[in-house]
């Protein structure tokens, strides 16, 4: 496959995402079919899913030749760092990317439309204006919340990397950033300068004064999968 040509390059790249999303999607469906008591359904979502992911991982063999290892055996130590390096640098850019860019802009088009949504519902109180304020509402507040979340992903990568380079041990800091905590399930970080507001939690509140019924505003877990929050940090070797 000629990859020389910048369309059949982009073709590989909508179609890794393509069944990438695929794979997720099926993934959410298996499990809304479990919830409901249908497990024959929920395997073959969950069949289907892993199906998409062979799809992907071929598309991304040829948008990342470099990655493809034909016999790992006869790889030198110096080949295997270079290639576990190049999963990282890529994982870094993408992360940095939905942190610097993709969620902050995200978000602020997010609270334009809902502004815009607000407007249109002063002028008609339909339900059907207040349903697409409130979700413009939640999205403009999901893409704030992972804009962190990434950053602390890219973070990690980079510590990683750095580590693999032979700079030092990964690890996390060894005192956690004063107030914060982070969700053991979707590292979603409570900063107490911001609080919860859409879900009754005001700026300035300790984390350990939040009510323990208290769900994450992103995967729903309770108060009690928070730990306390420690960066990345490169341990001498």
């Amino acid at each position: 496959m000629d990859l020389s040509k910048p369309s059949t390059h982009a073709n590989l790249e909508a179609a890794f995402g393509g069944e990438s999303m695929a794979n997720r999607k099926y993934l959410f469906f298996a499990d809304v079919a479990k919830q409901l008591g249908h497990k024959d359904l929920a395997k073959l979502f969950q069949d289907t899913a892993a199906q998409e992911t062979e799809h992907a991982f071929a598309h991304f063999r040829l948008l990342h030749p470099e990655l493809v290892a034909s016999n790992p055996d006869q790889l030198s130590d110096g080949e295997k760092q270079a290639m576990l390096s190049r999963c990282l640098e890529l994982a870094i850019g993408g992360e940095t990317y939905e942190y610097t860019t993709m969620y902050p802009e995200f978000a602020a088009q997010a609270k334009q439309d809902r502004d815009s949504g607000a407007e249109a519902e002063f002028a008609d109180q339909s339900s059907e204006s207040k349903e697409h304020a409130g979700i413009f509402r939640t999205a403009a507040k999901n893409f704030g919340l992972l804009t962190p979340i990434e950053q602390h992903h890219a973070e990690t990568y980079g510590v990683a990397l750095e580590a693999l380079q032979g700079q030092g041990t990964a690890g996390q800091a060894d005192q956690p950033i004063p107030g914060k905590w982070i969700c053991k399930v979707c590292s979603v970080i409570y900063d107490p300068a911001e609080g919860d507001p859409d879900s009754g939690i005001a700026a300035g509140t300790p984390f350990e004064t939040i009510p323990d019924d208290w769900q994450c505003p992103i995967c729903g877990v309770r108060k009690a999968s928070f730990v306390p929050y420690r960066e990345a940090e490169l341990k001498s070797a």
